[in-house]
């Protein structure tokens, strides 16, 4: 690792707990392979101290900071401006400070098109149903809306996923209950919720009642592959896990606190997918 000069840009991660975050793996990686004169550092951040932290980083000379559960709503409302994915979801995970502003932007939508397509999947190719309206959800949402494709909405929470209907015109409301009957008219399904990750139930789901075309992705990464994945293969399904998302939502970040062009590729897969081993 090489050492920090004066001059040094630094950025990071807020989150509360932020100690599972990968990002700083990532970010790390791309730091030493670019031998670039930079830092960036995980931040525990309370969600009642979030709004004042993020100024004290920008005050503090930060270039900026990813935002992880559970402020991207709030920094969404603190940003001095916004890119049109931020914009439609409501929700900010990308932050850079420039001139004493905030700027935001939503880079997990792009981040989730971009792994898709690498898996030789045409994003735009027919209808989705999205599990979970949370931050993740909203992003994909709002993307795949702009692309002009069908999307469906089904989470344990009917009120949250009416709320994110309200927000957002245009999307199909399910019942959780009636998610594996909904498989047949769709083209891809996506998994935003927890369920699978450890310490969570397992996702429930007859993936039967899909079309053998069905595309599966679950953005869980902890374990890699998940139960969900694993019905999918046996299926001959094409299953897609979260690691491609979270790798390619980075490069926006990277590019802009530290001036390089991140590339991902196996090598960087290789590095973060060894730490998610026995996880």
């Amino acid at each position: 690792m090489a050492t920090l000069s004066g001059s040094a840009r630094v950025a990071g991660i807020a989150g509360w707990p932020v100690a599972h975050s990968r990002s700083p793996r990532i970010h790390g990686f791309w730091l030493e392979r670019y031998a670039i004169d930079g830092a960036y550092v995980p931040l525990p951040i309370r969600p009642e101290r979030f709004r004042a932290a993020v100024r004290g980083l920008m005050a503090a000379g930060f270039a900026g900071i990813n935002v992880t559960i559970p402020h991207k709503r709030v920094a969404f409302e603190i940003c001095d401006s916004v890119d049109e994915t931020a914009r439609h979801s409501g929700a900010v995970n990308t932050i850079t400070f420039r001139d004493g502003k905030i700027e935001g932007r939503n880079t997990d939508g792009l981040g989730f098109l971009a792994d898709l397509r690498g898996h030789g999947v045409d994003p735009a190719a027919g209808p989705v149903l999205i599990l979970g309206a949370g931050g993740a959800a909203r992003a994909l949402a709002a993307i795949f809306q702009a692309l002009g494709v069908r999307v469906t909405i089904a989470n344990r929470s009917t009120d949250r996923a009416q709320a994110l209907g309200r927000d957002l015109a245009g999307l199909q409301i399910l019942e959780w209950q009636q998610r594996s009957d909904a498989l047949r008219d769709q083209a891809l399904l996506v998994n935003t919720t927890p369920l699978g990750m450890p310490g969570y139930p397992e996702l429930e789901l007859d993936l039967g009642r899909g079309d053998p075309t069905l595309v599966v992705a679950d953005l869980v990464y902890v374990p890699l592959e998940t139960r969900l994945l694993k019905a999918a293969r046996a299926r001959n399904l094409l299953g897609v896990n979260g690691l491609g998302m979270l790798l390619y939502q980075a490069c926006p970040g990277f590019a802009a606190w530290f001036g390089s062009e991140p590339v991902v590729d196996e090598d960087l897969r290789r590095f973060v997918a060894a730490d998610l081993i026995d996880q």
